[in-house]
């Protein structure tokens, strides 16, 4: 094969080099490094963080969807407070479902209020979910003895787009939802995904807020954002082998041209 390179005229022999570096560089075009999360931590020794990401409990606010239940010594009794509305979550998916999912919970209208039979209208807008507990406890002592209160979104929604596995928005079973649990329900990020540069979409006081957020570093555990909160998006960028991958028709056909043009020369020079 070598003595076929040598015999081969010297436009050919650019043209075989040119397709050997192509090849090379596509192959080479994802390293391993690129796809590694937090690959500051050392493989050998433990990396104990001097302080992690403080969690605060999200509030309560308009058109939030609670899952509130009074339980008490009579079943039936207390059903009559546990009367709600089905609501159609567009988008909604579980980890196990994905798709429009159908909620049942009470809805916080425009003025912030919960309206739940017997027990009338309740403000909890501002509220946590324990404070909601404890101010719903309060009046349903009203009516019922030594009642027992559970209150939690049943729309905690977290969207995930772009390099990961299952795009979707997921609606999570409790409120101490992470970045990395967000990735894992959306089946972590695809090969493209770019782990330096993780978009995070946040709505702060009627405003969006983007943070860029490095997976690729440990400082992450400590980043306020580490702690997602409810409407949440995370969009994972494509990184450049992603766009070599669409490309991947295009280069064929470079390739198929520049094989046939190297073919070409090939049989002019031989004709001359």
């Amino acid at each position: 094969m070598t003595n076929n390179f040598k015999n081969n005229p010297p436009k050919a022999r650019v043209w075989y080099i040119f397709s050997a570096l192509l090849v090379t560089l596509l192959l080479g075009s994802c390293s391993v490094k690129n796809v590694v999360y937090f690959k500051d931590l050392p493989q050998d020794t433990l990396k104990v963080m001097k302080a992690a990401a403080a969690f605060s409990e999200p509030v309560i606010q308009s058109d939030d969807l609670l899952s509130i239940t009074v339980q008490t010594l009579d079943p039936t009794t207390s059903s009559i407070a546990n009367q709600t509305e089905a609501v159609q979550a567009v988008g909604a998916s579980s980890a196990s479902n994905v798709g429009n999912q159908v909620i049942s919970g009470f809805l916080v209208d425009k003025n912030g209020f919960v309206h739940m039979t017997l027990l009338g209208k309740v403000k909890v807008a501002g509220l946590t979910t324990y404070q909601a507990r404890e101010l719903i406890t309060e009046k349903a002592q009203e009516f019922y003895r030594d009642p027992t209160v559970q209150v939690r979104f049943a729309n905690y929604k977290i969207t995930v787009l772009g390099e990961v596995t299952r795009p979707a928005t997921y609606t999570v079973p409790n409120e101490k939802v992470t970045v990395l649990d967000a990735l894992g329900l959306a089946g972590d990020m695809t090969i493209y995904g770019q782990r330096e540069n993780v978009l995070l979409i946040r709505e702060e006081n009627g405003q969006k807020a983007m943070v860029r957020l490095n997976l690729a570093d440990s400082d992450l555990f400590q980043s306020p954002y580490y702690y997602l909160r409810q409407n949440d998006v995370i969009y994972v960028e494509p990184g450049k082998a992603k766009a070599a991958t669409n490309n991947a028709a295009r280069t064929q056909t470079f390739a198929i041209i520049g094989s046939a043009l190297s073919l070409l020369i090939v049989l002019i020079t031989r004709w001359r």
